[in-house]
């Protein structure tokens, strides 16, 4: 085995653990038997089968592999990472890739092709000077993959669509591929059956198991098959034929669980009786509750986008028509008038296997790019046609109007929707959830998730009301209110505060402009007051007269009128009015002892692993299905005891094992002693590191994270910047709602996460959103009682704290800064106080405080402290002296 090499790849191209394990299983196939033209696939079948009973017949005349992975995990990454491997470790330099349709085929020939957005060797530098050459159906006549037109250890992938060969096959005719070519000298079928070190790759093999195109592509008898599939099975019937060799089942369940995809929510509204509604009536509930859910969707992820700094993300809604007739009809009402006042005119595609010509080239275009923020398609309705390889990661909503039973409505609907956005969970609910709009199956769904044979878990979301008086969401952006005094330019569906610039003439905004770009370069000061130096002052000065707003520029009619210096002098002191120095804190190792991870002492008290019996009887509780797992010592011996350990160990993401070995054989050797302290016979003892080293494996690891290396690693404190401007916040409110006074008390509390606040005088936003009535009250006393004050933005205070062993960033409540101090602050419920999560952001704030303080007290700045407050002690009559207590 290469485990190296597997984890290698896997660190360069980014590889999700599922992958990776896909591929080391794959090295390990290397490594029990031999791949080759003469190879006996009997003999290759019982080697894989004694380690991986899951594999029982190739069902082909070749060793072929089967890989199940979930869809939206990255199987075409996957690919790409096989023929890597295969390469650099076997030497294979000629694979087969087959698409089962138009739309995957074009898909993998543009992962495929190097400067491409999802191209899939990012990261192999074996392959940046020389990528792989492709050829495909439409290209390979040309003879570009044939021996005479190669260089020496050239890679060739061969792309090509299935479905195009079934057609070319039908009435027993041989595929064009089979053909002569005049610029090869033979077909280039034959070529590549002549081929010692073909590799064929089988891209939704589920579609094409049993098809004639895939009849004639084995007479290839390639060296290897590998499939990937999210559905391992055929369907015959009612039931499901699963496939003989799958090596490696990765389930959707399991990809929601590990959050590698959206997490599905099924919709419905509150006390909903379907059956009071016609079946006309019903439609049009769902199509406009999937509306007010997209719409919802739509600015929630661009507000998330612009709080984060993140692209712009434009969702769409999937609406599965009956038939043509219906899908037609549906386009047809939803952009009429009387759906939404015909708000989605110009906006619904419907895609059918039926459309030919102009209507289908335009909607395939349309659906093509549906991804970009700025192409209009926000509605797509399909009969039957939307299935695997339509790879986009903006579907929010599905609308399912045809009939089907509660498993297959959300399995199959579901897999189009399942891929995210930014390629990770964000932890914004909206972000990452996909709906399924279900007023007449809502239980039905519900029951099927619950189910413990159901590969998927959905959580329910419920609708106010049926629809009447919806008011659709608006983003607002809040933007501080020094840039309104500077009129500065918003971006966006902004807010406009009515706040007077303190310039009026043009000329005199142009060079305050000017001044706010150059005081960007004097962040690295130790605060924001020394903007007021003399010297600083001058410095800016010169700058904006010189770089920014030469006189010749300034189409004066009289430059000597205005005073640069002045109003260099104006602006920096309402900046430094307007802001808090928060730093730019950054922590650099001063030294590390050598690794990530300190040598320790493990626990092994509850590791009492008994031996397996030779032959293991097994009975799956789901499926009764039975099965006999014969066990043979022989497969996959190690020289030492060890090696089992350290073969799990080295898979983790964080395990070096040029950096780690000797910390890895240390723990290693003390649970082999532990083991051989109750096992008597070396047998038992190797013979329970055979079964259960993944899990040993995972057991080691957990401790390990508890003794890394950073723990006792001593930093030095750098600053970068002294100051930073404040950020733009963002809020998602409904599209009519206005600013209510803070102080004012008669709104409706529980949906105070939806209202803007302003009648602030001491704050640097104009506008404010708040989560709980705790936050504005403790608002208003920092208006009363601060110099000021603001809610910091997403990523506006950088301060990271571990959450298990996963680092995220920590936004506190507020930050306010007072005479003599600097506070950032957090309201919590009472009977969170202790939990902890909060307990470790806590001591994350108060050693960030501890760095800030130290940098602005060297500096002739301010101390900061962190208060954490529990939401019963914010009350009117409470003063700064009474909050401290709780610092």
């Amino acid at each position: 085995m290469n485990e190296r090499l597997v984890n290698t790849i896997a660190g360069r191209m980014s590889l999700r653990n599922p992958l990776r394990e896909s591929l080391a299983r794959l090295d390990r196939v290397m490594d029990l038997c031999e791949i080759g033209k003469d190879a006996d696939p009997k003999e290759i079948l019982s080697a894989i089968n004694r380690e991986y009973p899951t594999v029982s017949d190739f069902e082909r005349d070749f060793p072929s592999l089967c890989y199940a992975i979930a869809t939206g995990v990255g199987k075409t990454r996957l690919m790409g990472a096989f023929i890597t491997y295969l390469h650099l470790e076997k030497k294979v330099n000629h694979f087969f890739v087959l698409a089962p349709n138009l739309t995957i085929y074009n898909k993998l020939i543009a992962d495929f092709t190097p400067n491409t957005p999802k191209y899939v060797f990012k990261g192999i530098a074996e392959f940046a000077q020389e990528p792989p050459i492709i050829v495909t159906g439409d290209n390979y006549e040309s003879g570009i993959g044939t021996r005479n037109s190669l260089s020496f250890g050239d890679v060739i992938i061969n792309i090509f669509n299935i479905s195009k060969i079934n057609t070319e096959v039908r009435g027993g005719a041989a595929p064009r591929i089979k053909r002569l070519s005049e610029y090869i000298g033979q077909s280039y079928f034959d070529y590549l059956a002549s081929l010692t070190d073909l590799v064929l790759i089988m891209d939704e093999a589920h579609r094409y198991r049993a098809s004639a195109g895939i009849a004639a592509i084995n007479e290839l008898k390639p060296i290897l098959g590998l499939e990937l599939t999210a559905t391992p099975f055929i369907e015959k019937g009612t039931k499901q034929d699963y496939f003989k060799n799958c090596i490696y089942t990765y389930q959707l369940g399991q990809a929601m669980q590990d959050g590698f995809v959206k997490e599905p929510a099924v919709v419905t509204q509150k006390n909903f009786n379907a059956s009071q509604f016609s079946s006309d009536q019903l439609e049009r509930i769902k199509l406009e509750d999937g509306i007010r859910i997209h719409e919802t969707t739509k600015v929630e992820l661009e507000t998330y986008a612009r709080q984060t700094g993140k692209p712009l993300v434009k969702p769409f809604m999937l609406v599965i028509a009956r038939d043509i007739d219906h899908a037609k009809s549906l386009q047809s009402f939803m952009e009429s008038d009387e759906f939404f006042n015909g708000s989605y005119k110009g906006k619904v595609i419907q895609v059918h296997s039926t459309q030919t010509g102009e209507e289908k080239e335009e909607n395939v275009q349309r659906l093509l790019e549906v991804e970009r923020y700025d192409e209009p398609t926000e509605v797509v309705i399909h009969v039957n046609m939307l299935k695997e390889g339509w790879d986009v990661t903006n579907l929010y909503t599905i609308v399912p109007l045809r009939a089907a039973n509660a498993r297959n409505l959300v399995e199959q609907s579901i897999g189009r929707g399942l891929r995210l956005p930014y390629g990770k969970r964000t932890g914004v609910e909206t972000v990452d959830q996909l709906n399924i709009i279900a007023h007449d199956r809502f239980q039905e769904i519900v029951d099927e998730a619950n189910n413990k044979d159901s590969a998927i878990h959905v959580k329910t979301v419920f609708l106010e009301g049926n629809g009447a008086g919806y008011v659709r969401p608006k983003s607002v952006v809040s933007a501080p209110a020094f840039n309104a005094r500077m009129g500065l330019p918003q971006n966006g569906n902004a807010y406009h505060p009515s706040i007077k610039p303190m310039f009026d003439k043009p000329e005199e905004q142009k060079v305050a402009h000017a001044t706010v770009q150059a005081m960007k370069k004097y962040e690295k000061l130790p605060l924001a007051e020394r903007l007021l130096d003399t010297k600083i002052q001058q410095e800016i000065a010169a700058e904006v007269q010189a770089t920014y707003v030469p006189a010749d520029q300034l189409n004066f009619t009289d430059p000597a009128s205005i005073d640069v210096a002045d109003i260099v002098k104006k602006v920096t002191h309402e900046y430094v009015k307007s802001t808090i120095s928060i730093p730019r804190i950054i922590l650099v190792p001063k030294h590390s002892s050598g690794g990530f991870f300190k040598t320790f002492t493990m626990d092994c008290a509850s590791i009492r692993y008994q031996p397996v019996e030779r032959d293991l009887y097994l009975k799956e509780l789901r499926t009764n299905k039975e099965r006999t797992l014969s066990f043979d010592r022989r497969s996959g011996m190690e020289e030492r005891a060890e090696d089992y350990l350290v073969r799990a160990l080295v898979d983790y993401d964080d395990i070096s094992y040029d950096d780690h070995a000797e910390i890895l054989y240390d723990l290693a050797s003390q649970v082999v002693a532990h083991l051989r302290s109750y096992l008597s016979e070396e047998n038992d003892v190797l013979n329970v590191l055979q079964y259960n080293q993944k899990a040993l494996g995972s057991f080691i690891h957990t401790q390990m994270l508890e003794h890394q290396e950073a723990s006792s690693t001593e930093y030095e404190v750098t600053v970068p910047k002294g100051f930073t401007e404040s950020n733009i916040s963002a809020f998602t409110v409904p599209e009519n709602q206005g600013e209510i006074d803070a102080h004012d008390t008669s709104f409706d509390k529980s949906k105070i996460k939806n209202l803007l606040f302003s009648g602030f005088n001491r704050s640097l936003y104009p506008i404010m959103k708040f989560d709980s009535d705790t936050e504005r009250r403790f608002a208003l006393f920092l208006d009363s009682n601060s110099d000021k004050w603001f809610k910091p933005a997403l990523g506006q205070i950088q301060i990271y704290y571990k959450e298990g062993h996963t680092e995220k960033m920590y936004n506190p409540d507020f930050i306010a800064e007072f005479s003599d101090q600097i506070l950032m602050v957090e309201t919590k419920a009472k009977d969170e106080i202790q939990s902890d999560i909060v307990q470790t952001k806590k001591t994350a704030a108060v050693q960030w405080c501890k760095y800030a303080s130290e940098h602005a007290l060297a500096n002739g700045g301010k101390s900061w402290k962190y208060l954490l407050i529990p939401h019963d002690e914010v009350n009117a009559n409470n003063t700064l002296k009474y909050y401290m207590q709780f610092e």
